[in-house]
């Protein structure tokens, strides 16, 4: 794994309503799988969408490859954003959903259909590429949520809780594919989830996110020790130990 830093966040705070994030300090490796593991309403999501520059009026810097985020047009982020309910668009074909952001980018015809089979084939979705999301599996509508993430090519893919859909056998080859795909497109993955096995599973290392605030950040496997925050302990079920 790569150690040089990609997503540098500096005393980045923000406020939505009764919900704060409180300010976070954090640094991502290139090439790295870091996971953020919180309870629902903990911000994770939130941290998600803020190193997306999804939002304004906050406090402190979010900076990738050492640009300040807010100051990079939407179009050249180099970040590609699944959600937890793969967000696919109903009316379009699986094809027409995957080249979505090829045709955004105004690209020649034989081009976005070049790049969609390519997609297609590495994710193992080629057969359904005629289909309508409403008829697929949960594994076939994240696959093509991730084929249409992929395509632009990011430096970064963020997932937003993407496997809590999916029934555990297809979690598992998911976990797979997933790695599968860091390893083939070099992209660093930042994925956020509740699931104590999922993140151990998946991530170099974890963020623990507790009521808004980043509380302990440590590789995959020393989550379980103990730590000096006794919330932190609480959350990882360790308060009890000895």
């Amino acid at each position: 794994m790569a150690v040089n830093p990609l997503v540098e966040i500096r005393d980045y705070s923000l406020r939505l309503g009764k919900f704060k994030l409180q300010p976070i300090n954090l640094m991502i490796n290139e090439g790295e799988i870091f996971g953020v593991l919180g309870k629902t309403g903990s911000g994770k999501t939130v941290l998600l969408e803020s190193i997306a520059g999804f939002y304004r009026g906050c406090s402190g810097q979010i900076w990738i490859q050492g640009q300040d985020i807010a100051e990079v047009p939407l179009e050249k982020r180099g970040i590609g954003f699944v959600y937890q309910d793969f967000g696919l668009f109903p009316h379009m074909t699986v094809a027409d959903n995957i080249g979505y952001g090829l045709r955004m980018q105004r690209k020649e015809k034989q081009t976005i259909k070049d790049e969609v089979n390519r997609m297609a084939e590495i994710l193992a979705i080629s057969p359904i590429l005629k289909q309508y999301p409403g008829t697929l599996s949960g594994g076939e509508r994240q696959r093509t949520a991730i084929a249409r993430a992929l395509v632009l090519n990011p430096r970064i893919l963020l997932l937003d809780e993407p496997f809590s859909s999916l029934d555990p056998a297809t979690k598992e080859t998911m976990y797979r594919q997933v790695k599968e795909i860091h390893q083939l497109f070099g992209c660093t993955i930042l994925f956020v989830t509740h699931d104590f096995k999922e993140a151990q599973t998946m991530a170099d290392r974890i963020g623990i996110m507790i009521k808004g605030e980043l509380k302990s950040i440590r590789r995959s496997e020393e989550l379980f020790i103990r730590d000096s925050d006794e919330e932190v302990n609480r959350f990882l079920g360790l308060s009890d130990r000895v």
